[in-house]
């Protein structure tokens, strides 16, 4: 960044520590927003009715949290820029950031639809991820790291009391590979269905494994391409979007985080306490639960892989 203009490169030096994928938004939302309305403009021109004029320009169109991270940009920008006497201030720090516009509400499905996405999944190769995220609430961030050597398809049946089959929850495809906070590092019992759908699909990925000989890319991963490659978002999507519409339902209306959401509600609606439910969704406290999932929330007062099992029934073997 020189003296004469706010930005005319995206910060290279700026987001030690961060992911390639916030790298990357960081560029985008550069390239989009701020450099073409502010490239042009001399840094120590700069006055912070620009930047809250700008700001409001853009919150008629953006979200709030878009918003916020364009705000971000900017200010580690001219931070950078100050801190190498490139300008006197940071005038971007006396200014807040607006509300914006509504972002797109997370919703859940209902029985019947749960019921009906499930069926749609059966022939799918996301069949057992898609279990997974409506049956026991997990991320899927944390289903694209899931190792096989923290799946327990067996469990200890003749302990006193026996331990249920479960999987450990400890990594993400977060940068670090950690979860997205320490209460979401659990071990979750897994209801009948998900057994059934993860056994089959050990057997599906070892026909892959033959069939792609030593092109197979042995990672451990439970959920794969052919290959055995990690599965990135965009995989998901576009598998998750042919069963929505197998389902019957609109696939530009659903995306695979809220197969999370419809746990939360389906569980809530069954009788399970919200503290339960905290539990089971990583959560450090019930406030983030109500906060994130209040819409899926009922108020009625039961633990997950039971109560799924009645909701859902085992899954024939």
């Amino acid at each position: 960044m020189g003296r004469s203009a706010v930005i005319c490169t995206v910060p290279t030096y700026g987001l030690n520590g961060r992911s390639d994928r916030t790298k990357t938004k960081c560029e985008i939302l550069c390239r989009t927003h701020i450099i073409p309305a502010l490239g042009a403009r001399k840094l120590r021109e700069l006055r912070a009715q620009d930047v809250d004029r700008w700001l409001a320009d853009k919150a008629t169109t953006l979200s709030t949290r878009t918003l916020g991270d364009l705000f971000g940009c900017l200010n580690r920008s001219v931070n950078r820029a100050m801190a190498r006497d490139k300008v006197k201030r940071n005038v971007v720090a006396l200014c807040t950031v607006p509300r914006g516009q509504e972002g797109r509400p997370s919703k859940s499905l209902t029985l019947v639809q749960a019921k009906a996405v499930l069926n749609a999944a059966e022939t799918s190769p996301i069949y057992a991820y898609v279990v997974l995220s409506l049956l026991i609430g997990a991320r899927t961030e944390e289903l694209r790291a899931l190792r096989w050597d923290h799946v327990d398809l067996d469990g200890r049946p003749r302990l006193d009391p026996p331990l249920p089959p479960s999987i450990q929850v400890w990594h993400s495809v977060r940068a670090g590979g950690d979860t997205k906070t320490k209460k979401s590092r659990r071990t979750l019992a897994l209801p009948q269905r998900c057994v059934t759908a993860l056994r089959l699909h050990r057997e599906q990925q070892n026909r892959h494994r033959a069939k792609a000989g030593k092109d197979w890319q042995a990672l451990g991963l439970v959920f794969t391409t052919t290959l055995g490659t990690a599965l990135d978002a965009a995989n998901v999507r576009r598998a998750f979007r042919r069963v929505v519409t197998l389902a019957g339902l609109d696939p530009a209306a659903w995306t695979p985080r809220e197969l999370r959401h419809s746990f939360v509600s389906l569980l809530s609606e069954s009788g399970v306490s919200l503290e339960d439910i905290a539990d089971l969704c990583g959560h450090a406290g019930t406030t983030v639960t109500e906060k994130v999932y209040r819409h899926q929330l009922r108020p009625v007062l039961l633990g997950g892989a039971q109560a799924m099992d009645a909701i859902f029934g085992p899954a024939d073997s």
